[in-house]
C-alpha cells in the first residue's frame, strides 16, 4: 500500500491523536497558547494551499456546470442554514461574545476537512472540492451581512473590516494564487511536477498540525470559561442533528444521486471553525471569549463527524433518495 494511501485510511486517527495531544498541552501547559495563537494564521495558510493544489482548476469550471448540486451546496448554507442557526441561537444566553462566536462558526461551511469526511461516507467528494472556492468566498462576502442582520448595530461597532479583508488576503487570495501558479507550472516543468507531488502528502498531516495549533491555542480559554461556554453546546450538537435531516431532505427535492445526496449532507452540516478562528481573535476587549466558543464548536463537531461517516451511509443515504413531488407539479416520466 502507498504510504498517501495508509495516510488517507488513518486520518480520523491522526485527528484524534492531534486533538488528545491538544488538549494535553493547553490543558497542562496554558502558558504556551499565546505561541500556538501565533502559529494559527501561518498554519491555516499552509493547509488552505495544500487543500486547493487538490483541486484541478479545471474543476473550478466543472463545478459550475453541475448546477444540481451547485444551488443544492449554496442554497443550504447561505439560505436554510441562517434561518436555522438564528432559530436555534434564540435559546442562547442574550451574551454577544456567545452569540457573535456562535453566529461567526455555524455560518460559515466547512471547505477543508469535510472533503475526507465525504470521502470516508463514500459521498461525492469531488463535487464539494470543486465546490470549495465559491463557498468560501461567498462565506467571506456574507458573514458580515448575516452578523449585522442577527445583531443590529450592536455588532457593527465591534466587527472591524480591516481584518475580514486580511484574511481574504492571507487564507484566500494568497494560498489560490500560489496553487494555481503551482499547477501551472506542473504543466511546463519537471520540478513543479515533483514539488506537486510531494504536496500531495500534506492535506492530512497538514489538518492534523492545523487542529493541533488550533485547540492548543484556545483550549485555556475554553477550560477557564467551561461554565459559560456550556450553554452553546447544546446549540452546536442540535446543528449536527437538524442539519443532515434537512440536507437528505434537500438531496430527494433536487434528485440527487447517492453520491451527491451524502455531499450535500456534509457540506450541510460541517463548519468552518478553523478559517473563521482568525476573525474572532481580531474581535475588541470583552469579547477574548468569542475564539473559545468557536473551537468549542470544533470539538463537537469533530465527535459529531465520526458519527455521521457511519450513521450517512448506513442509514440517512443508503440508495438514492425519492423524488419528492413538489405540489402543483407533474412527476417526472
Amino acid at each position: 500500500m502507498r504510504s498517501t494511501e495508509w495516510i488517507q485510511r488513518h486520518q480520523i486517527a491522526m485527528y484524534a491523536v492531534a486533538v488528545a495531544l491538544a488538549v494535553g498541552i493547553g490543558g497542562g501547559k496554558p502558558a504556551t497558547a499565546p505561541l500556538f495563537e501565533r502559529l494559527i494564521t501561518p498554519v491555516l495558510a499552509v493547509l488552505l494551499y495544500v487543500t486547493f493544489l487538490e483541486i484541478p482548476f479545471i474543476r473550478f469550471r466543472e463545478a459550475f456546470t453541475n448546477g444540481r448540486f451547485m444551488a443544492g451546496a449554496l442554497g443550504m448554507n447561505f439560505l436554510v442554514v441562517p434561518v436555522v442557526v438564528y432559530a436555534l441561537t434564540r435559546f442562547l444566553p442574550r451574551e454577544p461574545v456567545l452569540l457573535v462566536g456562535a453566529f461567526m462558526v455555524l455560518l460559515t461551511p466547512c471547505i477543508d476537512y469535510v472533503i475526507p469526511f465525504t470521502d470516508l461516507a463514500d459521498g461525492d467528494a469531488e463535487q464539494i472540492t470543486a465546490a470549495t472556492p465559491a463557498l468560501l468566498i461567498l462565506q467571506f462576502l456574507l458573514l458580515p451581512v448575516y452578523l449585522w442582520l442577527f445583531m443590529g448595530s450592536q455588532i457593527a461597532s465591534v466587527v472591524d473590516p480591516e481584518p475580514f479583508l486580511e484574511a481574504f488576503l492571507t487564507l484566500i487570495v494568497l494560498p489560490l494564487t500560489l496553487a494555481w501558479l503551482t499547477e501551472l507550472g506542473a504543466t511546463r516543468s519537471g520540478t513543479a511536477r515533483r514539488w506537486q507531488s510531494a504536496m500531495g502528502w500534506l492535506p492530512v498531516p497538514t489538518m492534523a498540525a492545523t487542529l493541533l495549533v488550533v485547540i492548543a491555542s484556545q483550549f485555556p480559554r475554553v477550560q477557564g470559561s467551561i461554565g459559560q461556554i456550556a450553554a452553546v453546546v447544546p446549540v452546536y450538537v442540535a446543528f449536527l442533528v437538524v442539519m443532515p435531516l434537512l440536507g437528505r431532505v434537500a438531496a430527494g427535492l433536487l434528485r440527487m444521486d447517492v453520491g451527491e445526496s451524502r455531499a450535500l449532507v456534509f457540506t450541510s452540516v460541517t463548519r468552518n471553525s478553523l478559517v473563521v478562528l482568525p476573525l474572532a481573535l481580531a474581535l475588541p476587549a470583552g469579547y477574548e471569549l468569542a475564539p473559545a466558543v468557536v473551537v468549542t464548536q470544533t470539538l463537537v463537531e469533530l465527535t459529531g463527524m465520526v458519527v455521521l461517516t457511519r450513521v450517512v451511509p448506513a442509514w440517512l443515504v443508503t440508495k438514492p433518495p425519492e423524488p419528492i413531488s413538489i405540489p402543483g407539479t407533474a412527476p417526472e416520466e
